[in-house]
């Protein structure tokens, strides 16, 4: 379904978000109902594995086949096969093919983990990957990984993601604005506001902000999703989304974001950054490589506006997981050990700028390290808000853990970008909030 390379590199108009995401909503309408969960065997723990993998972008590419080459080399137990699927069918085909037919090892975008667990293609990796592996992974990637109706979890992952405002310093400057470099001391959406005001008033056509029009896919929820949690709201609760996904305070936000669409670049080049058209753009780490080419010294990170619940952030990227029909576990656990291992992981997240999802990687990256360029993603991080409801103490929280998350990103996507387009918040937000509460009817809550 998504990746941030795909974002990155997407020109397609945002109805092509809307249009991908509604196929999505297959996933939560499938096969699942029964509590038992599906377990895979653990087999031999030698012999030869299956493993899908989505093609991303080419330095994901080259890193994750070199790590496949070396697992193979090193040891002889294990044969790793490994089978590259392009990115924009690669989701489609794991939703399409049938549970008895899966690879032993898919790679998945995180928030398609419960539809999947629920359809029992996967299987719960704990007792199959080492307990040093589990116990690497960062507190943020472990709750995009945990399937919370039965507290298990269900994968790994080799690197989260970042989100937040990049700023021009030199353009900031001219307009004498100050700007925040910790989470604590978010802009709130007023001062926020006052900002974009004060930019405009020292450019030509008074638009000072891209927020990644141009991209398609998975970007609206993961991008836009955290102002719920920052209005102080979640999407559902009590497997409910009317009265919270369109309480007051989200339409208030989102009316809130709606007004700066006056001072936004549509960026339908994707350059209105980097050619200094615009001093802020709303993006994740993926832009990091791209902006402190162009940018150097004078480009700066902060953290996005607070809603009133304190700013709040994203996380959650890709992860691999064991299917449920896989007859070799422990070979797939053997695998998965490796690729978690710090020469893998931290090949893989140089080539992509990511977070690192390990302890260990983390620690030495020079990217999220203490004094590092993107300090603050991994300080956001590691304030994650995992699987409990947000607090103003905390900030980076999951995409929805749910079934019936492919709904839950139709739905939003559609009512926050009408919104942001000029249409009613409070009609389209109850409207979304609608179509997912009858998702759960549909579905029996997805028990």
């Amino acid at each position: 379904m998504t990746t941030h390379s795909r974002m990155k590199n997407s020109r397609l108009p945002l109805v092509g978000t809307i249009a991908l995401a509604g196929v999505l909503t297959l996933a939560a309408c499938g096969g699942g109902g029964s509590t038992a969960t599906a377990t895979a065997d653990k087999g031999s723990g030698k012999g030869t594995i299956q493993v899908w993998g989505h093609q991303g972008q080419p330095g994901e590419v080259t890193s994750l086949q070199a790590s496949v080459a070396d697992f193979n080399a090193l040891q002889k137990d294990v044969v790793v096969n490994l089978k590259l699927i392009p990115e924009a069918d690669y989701t489609k085909t794991v939703q399409a093919t049938s549970k008895d037919k899966l690879p032993d090892v898919v790679e998945y975008d995180g928030p398609l983990l419960s539809s999947f667990v629920y359809d029992k293609k996967m299987t719960p990796i704990e007792g199959l990957v080492s307990n040093a592996t589990v116990s690497n992974q960062t507190d943020s990637v472990k709750a995009q990984d945990t399937y919370t109706s039965d507290g298990k979890l269900y994968g790994v992952a080799m690197f989260d993601s970042g989100l937040g405002i990049y700023g021009n310093k030199k353009l900031l400057d001219a307009a004498g604005v100050t700007y925040p470099t910790t989470w604590q001391k978010a802009w709130t959406a007023d001062e926020f506001t006052a900002v974009l005001q004060k930019l405009a008033a020292k450019d030509a056509d008074h638009k000072v902000l891209e927020i990644k029009e141009n991209y398609v896919g998975e970007w609206p929820s993961h991008g836009f999703l955290p102002i719920v949690s920052s209005a102080g709201a979640e999407v559902i609760k009590d497997n409910t989304a009317s009265g919270n996904l369109d309480s007051s305070a989200v339409v208030k936000a989102v009316t809130t974001f709606a007004s700066w669409k006056q001072y936004t670049d549509p960026n339908s080049d994707d350059k209105a950054f980097t050619d200094g058209r615009v001093a802020l753009s709303w993006v994740g780490h993926w832009a990091y490589p791209g902006y402190a080419k162009v940018i150097g010294n004078d480009l700066v990170v902060m953290p996005l506006p607070n809603f009133g619940n304190g700013t709040k952030s994203g996380q959650g990227s890709w992860a691999w997981g064991i299917t449920a029909n896989s007859k070799n576990g422990s070979a797939a656990g053997k695998f998965l050990d490796y690729l978690m291992s710090d020469r893998p992981v931290a090949a893989m997240t140089t080539a992509n700028a990511a977070p690192p999802g390990t302890k260990t990687a983390l620690a030495a990256s020079d990217l999220y390290k203490s004094g590092g360029p993107l300090q603050l993603f991994a300080d956001q991080l590691a304030a994650t808000c995992g699987t409990a409801a947000p607090t103003p103490n905390c900030v980076t929280v999951p995409r929805p853990i749910t079934p019936a998350y492919p709904v839950i990103s139709t739905a939003f996507s559609k009512a926050f970008f009408s919104a942001y387009q000029g249409g009613n918040p409070q009609s389209l937000l109850s409207g979304a909030a609608k179509a997912i509460d009858l998702a759960y009817k549909d579905n029996n809550n997805y028990k």
